[in-house]
C-alpha cells in the first residue's frame, strides 16, 4: 500500500483526554504497561515530528495535566493530598523512561480516595434530607481550571454544598418535586460510586498517558488495546451505532463531529459541542445518567444492532444553562459509501429577469473502496470518481458555475485530495509534506487536462479539516476559484499507527503544507468571502487545542495561477453585503452568531437563587426567540411562542421522516428551517455567479 494510502486509513481522531472513574482498591502497573511506557517514550522522542525532549519543563507542563485530568475543577483534591507527589514535578521523565508508574499510580489512587470520600459525603446530604429555600444571592462558578487547589476541607465542603444545591436547582427547574429530585440525585451519585469500583489499572495507565501525549501534541494518543479494537471497527465503516464522535469534556460527553451520511447526522438531531447527559434504549423507561460517566462506557451504552432506538438526553450546543435538555431518539444502522458519495443539485438564480442555473456538488468526505483499489479492480468507489461523474451531470444541463460543498468534511483519504484537486487543474503540484527530518516531499497531479475549467467555488466551515483543507488551499494558491465560508479546522499533521507491546500509539509524523508554502496548521484556510459561524473557534478547531503545533511556513514551489480572484474581492463583498442585509436567514445567522458570542462571554456563574435563575434563563431566551421570530416574519412563517419550540421543531421533522430529504428537495419550508446551512449555500451561489459574471466582464474589456 502507498504511503498515502496508509495515511488515508488513519482518519483524525479527537485527541480524548477521559475523566476515569477512580475505584476504591489499590491499583499497581502491571509489566506491560511498564514496558509500553518506556516503547511510547522512545516514539516519542525518535519519531514524533515535533523535537520532544524529556527533561524538568515538560516534568512540570506533563504533572499538571495529569492534575488536571484528575481535578480539572479543582473540587476533590486538596493541596496537602498532591504534596507527598511534588517529586513528580522534576522527574516525571524519568518515571516514563524507566517505566516506573508506582507513584503516578498512587496519585490516581489518591483521587480516587478523595472522590469516593466526596460522593458519600453527598449521599449522606440526601440521607438528612435536602433543605434548600433556592432564594438569596449565592452564585456558582462554572469552570474553576484556574482555581487553586483547596488548603482545607471545609473550602471544597463549601463548594461541594453549592454543586449540590445547583443540581437540585436543576432538576427542580424541570418540574420535579423534592422526592423525584432527590430520587434522581441519589441515583446519579450512587451509579458513580458505583463505578469507582469498576476502574482497572487499563484505566489509570490510559490517563497517564493522556497526560504524556497530550503535553507534547494533541493528535498523538495512547490506544488500549480495546480502543485499538474501537478504531478498527470505525475505519472499516462496520460499525452499527448514530454515527457520532465523542469526546470527554469534563464531567461531560460531547459530540465532536458527526459521521458524513450517518444516522445522526440525517437525523438532524445532533450538533458538535452537544453535550449528551443520559442515554436510554427505546423499550426501557429509565434513562442512565451518563454525567461523570467513563467515555468507553457512555459509547457502549449508546452503541446497539442496526434498527434500535436510542434515547439521547441532550443540553444543545448554543445553550448557556444546564436545565434546558432534551431528548431525541436516533435509530442505529451502519454507515457504508454509499452514505458518504457525493451528490449534486442545481440551484436556479433569477438576475434581472434572466434564469441562471448554477451547480452545488455536496462532498460529505474523502472516500474510497479501498479493498477494490487493492484489488485493483477498474470501478471502484471514490470521491474523486464519484465528483466527476456529478461534474459531468452538471455540464449536460448547462450550469454557469460549480460551489463544491466541503462543510463538515473532516477529511479521509488523503490521495482522494490530490485526485480531486486535478479535475480543476492541469497537472501540477498540490501539496508539501515535510517529516521530523525537514525534508519535503512534493505530491501533485500528473494527468493532463482538466474534467472543468469553468467558474468554482468551495464553501467550508469550521469543520471542514486535514484533507478539505489541502484542497481549498490548493484552488486558492492557484485562484482557480474562490474558498467561501468560514476558516477551516486548521489540522495540517500527519498520523501514523505504531504498534506496542500493549495498545497502539497513534503518532504525530508529518506535517501538510500548501505549494503557496504555508501550513494549513493552526490557522486553517482563511476564506476570500466570510460567512459568520455559529460554532465557537474557541471551543473547536485546531487552535482550541493544548499545545497544538504553530503555524509556519517552507519554500513554495512553482506553480501557474489561473486566475486572481482577488482583484473581484472588493466588489464581490460588495454584493454580499448588500444580499446579506436583506436575506431573512442571512441576517439571522450573523446576528444569532454575535448573541451566542455574548452569551457565552456573559455567562460564567450561575445563580443558586430560583427566580433570579428564572429570569435570567429566560431573558436569554427571550433574546434567541426574538431573533428566530424576526426571520420568521420576514419569510411569512409562523411565530413561536418560545426558544425550545425551534429544536423541538427539527426533531419532530426528523422523526416524522423529513430529515432524509435531499438538500435539493423542492420543499421550501424545510429549507427555511435551516437558515445557516441553507442560507449559505444559496449566498455561495449567488457569490459564484458575481465572480462568473465579472471574469466574462473582464475578458470582454481585454479583448
Amino acid at each position: 500500500m502507498s504511503w498515502f494510502a496508509t495515511l488515508s486509513r488513519l482518519v483524525a481522531m479527537t485527541t480524548v483526554l477521559v475523566m476515569a472513574s477512580p475505584t476504591v482498591m489499590a491499583l499497581e502497573p502491571t509489566d506491560e504497561q511498564r514496558q509500553a511506557a518506556v516503547e511510547i517514550a522512545d516514539s516519542l522522542r525518535y519519531g514524533h515530528y515535533a523535537d520532544v525532549e524529556f527533561d524538568e519543563t515538560w516534568s512540570r507542563d506533563a504533572f499538571d495535566r495529569y492534575l488536571d485530568i484528575l481535578d480539572g475543577q479543582r473540587s476533590y483534591l486538596l493541596q496537602r493530598d498532591i504534596k507527598p507527589f511534588n517529586q513528580l514535578r522534576t522527574e516525571l521523565d524519568q518515571t516514563l523512561l524507566n517505566g516506573d508508574l508506582n507513584e503516578v499510580f498512587a496519585l490516581h489512587e489518591r483521587a480516587n480516595e478523595r472522590r469516593e470520600e466526596r460522593l458519600a459525603w453527598l449521599l449522606d446530604q440526601l440521607d438528612k434530607g435536602l433543605d434548600f429555600a433556592f432564594d438569596g444571592n449565592e452564585r456558582l462558578e462554572i469552570d474553576r481550571e484556574d482555581a487553586p487547589f483547596a488548603t482545607r476541607e471545609r473550602q471544597l465542603d463549601a463548594l461541594w454544598q453549592k454543586r449540590l444545591k445547583n443540581d437540585a436547582l436543576t432538576l427542580a427547574l424541570t418540574d420535579q418535586d423534592r422526592e423525584q429530585v432527590e430520587k434522581n440525585l441519589r441515583q446519579r451519585y450512587e451509579g458513580q460510586l458505583s463505578r469507582l469500583e469498576q476502574t482497572e489499572p487499563e484505566d489509570v495507565f490510559g490517563l497517564f498517558m493522556a497526560a504524556v501525549t497530550g503535553s507534547i501534541e494533541p493528535h498523538t494518543s495512547y490506544l488500549s488495546p480495546r480502543q485499538g479494537e474501537s478504531f478498527d471497527i470505525q475505519m472499516s465503516l462496520s460499525l452499527e451505532g448514530i454515527g457520532a464522535l465523542l469526546q470527554a469534556d469534563g464531567e461531560y460527553v460531547k459530540v465532536a463531529s458527526l459521521v458524513a451520511g450517518g444516522p445522526a447526522e440525517r437525523a438532524g438531531v445532533l450538533k458538535p459541542a452537544d453535550r449528551i447527559v443520559a442515554v436510554g434504549q427505546e423499550d426501557e423507561d429509565d434513562m442512565v445518567n451518563v454525567i461523570g460517566m467513563r467515555l468507553d462506557n457512555v459509547v457502549d451504552l449508546i452503541r446497539g444492532p442496526k434498527g434500535s432506538v436510542v434515547r439521547l438526553d441532550v443540553i444543545p450546543a448554543q445553550a448557556v444553562d444546564m436545565t434546558r435538555s432534551h431528548t431525541v431518539k436516533i435509530t442505529r444502522d451502519t454507515v457504508d459509501l454509499e452514505d458518504q458519495a457525493a451528490s449534486s443539485e442545481v440551484i436556479e438564480v433569477e438576475r434581472d429577469g434572466e434564469a441562471h442555473s448554477l451547480g452545488v456538488i455536496t462532498v460529505p468526505t474523502f472516500y474510497v473502496d479501498f479493498d477494490a483499489w487493492q484489488a485493483g479492480e477498474d470501478d471502484y468507489r471514490s470521491t474523486t470518481r464519484d465528483v466527476a461523474k456529478e461534474i459531468n451531470k452538471l455540464k449536460q444541463q448547462d450550469v454557469e458555475g460549480i460551489v463544491l460543498d466541503l462543510r463538515n468534511n473532516g477529511g479521509g483519504a488523503l490521495q482522494e485530495a490530490n485526485s480531486l484537486i486535478g479535475l480543476f487543474i492541469d497537472r501540477g503540484p498540490t501539496v508539501q509534506v515535510r517529516d521530523a527530518q525537514s525534508r519535503i516531499q512534493l505530491y501533485g497531479d500528473s494527468e493532463a487536462g482538466t474534467l472543468y475549467d469553468g467558474p468554482l467555488g468551495v464553501l467550508v466551515n469550521r469543520l471542514s479539516a486535514s484533507a478539505s483543507e489541502i484542497f481549498a488551499g490548493a484552488i486558492q494558491d492557484y485562484g482557480r476559484g474562490l474558498i467561501i465560508g468560514s476558516g477551516t479546522f486548521g489540522k495540517g499533521t500527519v498520523q501514523t499507527l505504531d504498534q506496542l507491546n500493549h495498545g497502539e500509539l497513534k503518532l504525530t509524523r508529518a506535517k501538510f503544507y500548501r505549494i503557496s508554502g504555508e501550513s494549513t496548521q493552526n490557522r486553517g484556510v482563511e476564506p476570500d468571502i466570510t460567512f459568520p459561524s455559529l460554532i465557537d473557534p474557541e471551543r473547536i478547531g485546531e487552535s482550541s487545542l493544548d499545545n497544538a503545533l504553530i503555524w509556519d511556513t517552507v519554500r513554495d514551489v512553482q506553480y501557474r495561477r489561473y486566475g486572481e480572484p482577488e482583484q473581484y474581492l472588493a466588489t464581490l463583498q460588495q454584493h454580499h453585503d448588500e444580499r446579506a442585509q436583506s436575506n431573512p436567514n442571512f441576517r439571522y445567522l450573523e446576528r444569532q452568531s454575535a448573541l451566542a458570542r455574548k452569551l457565552r462571554e456573559q455567562h460564567t456563574s450561575v445563580s443558586l437563587n430560583r427566580e433570579q435563575r428564572q429570569r435570567e434563563m429566560d431573558a436569554q431566551e427571550a433574546e434567541q426567540l426574538s431573533l428566530e421570530n424576526q426571520r420568521r416574519r420576514a419569510l411569512g412563517m409562523d411565530e413561536l411562542d418560545e426558544w425550545i419550540d425551534a429544536r423541538a421543531d427539527a426533531i419532530a421533522s426528523s422523526e416524522d421522516g423529513d430529515s432524509d430529504k435531499s438538500e435539493g428537495s423542492d420543499d421550501t419550508d424545510s429549507k427555511d428551517d435551516m437558515p445557516a446551512e441553507r442560507a449559505q449555500v444559496i449566498e455561495a451561489v449567488e457569490i459564484l455567479l458575481d465572480y462568473a459574471d465579472l471574469n466574462v466582464r473582464t475578458r470582454l474589456v481585454k479583448g
